[in-house]
């Protein structure tokens, strides 16, 4: 059963996960969350290993999850079935772009997915750093060295942006919350 439950969940992630990894946080978030794999702590941790190790974010994810639930096999099913959906239909759009490719209603819906997708994975940012700061397993509490870290890392792209007048690349944005984590938590 536990390997139908990967499966099924990590499938639904891969159909509905439009716009990257980003945007399927919060699909997984749901997901894991509901089975009771991992407790909101627990994947907010899997998310910055999963950011900082090599692949795609969703398949990192749902290997590790696999993996905990289900050990090797149990990890395997859920990267297939996390796969599959975006495998399939990459393989359907392919055929069906080169019809639609310079119609102007078909750009204009591309544009519009990429609006919808930087609200949610602004939206997923705002929702992980609010729940870093003010809620700790079981009860409401700021932790100021996340907030600390937080404002730190958005004045710094903030200032980069300003007076650099170049925009700070994600990589460099994960090392530096990174390194202050390990500043500021002595790990």
């Amino acid at each position: 059963m536990t390997y139908l439950q990967l499966f099924w969940g990590f499938f639904r992630v891969g159909c509905f996960s439009f716009g990257g990894a980003y945007s399927a946080i919060p699909i997984i978030r749901d997901i894991v969350v509901r089975y009771g794999w991992l407790s909101d702590e627990a994947l907010s941790y899997m998310i910055a290993v999963s950011e900082s190790t090599p692949g795609p974010i969703m398949v990192n994810l749902a290997t590790y999850v696999g993996s905990s639930q289900a050990g090797v096999l149990g990890s395997a099913v859920a990267t297939f079935a996390v796969v599959l959906p975006p495998l399939v239909i990459m393989l359907l759009v392919m055929k069906v772009m080169k019809a639609f490719i310079e119609n102007k209603c078909f750009k204009a819906v591309l544009k519009g997915l990429n609006s919808c997708v930087a609200g949610v994975i602004l939206a997923t940012g705002v929702y992980m750093s609010i729940s870093s700061i003010l809620f700790s397993e079981k009860e409401f509490e700021i932790d100021f060295k996340a907030f600390a870290i937080t404002l730190i890392v958005i004045l710094t792209m903030l200032a980069s942006g300003t007076l650099v007048k170049k925009k700070i690349s994600p990589v460099t944005v994960i090392v530096i919350s990174a390194f202050l984590g390990i500043l500021f938590y002595g790990y």
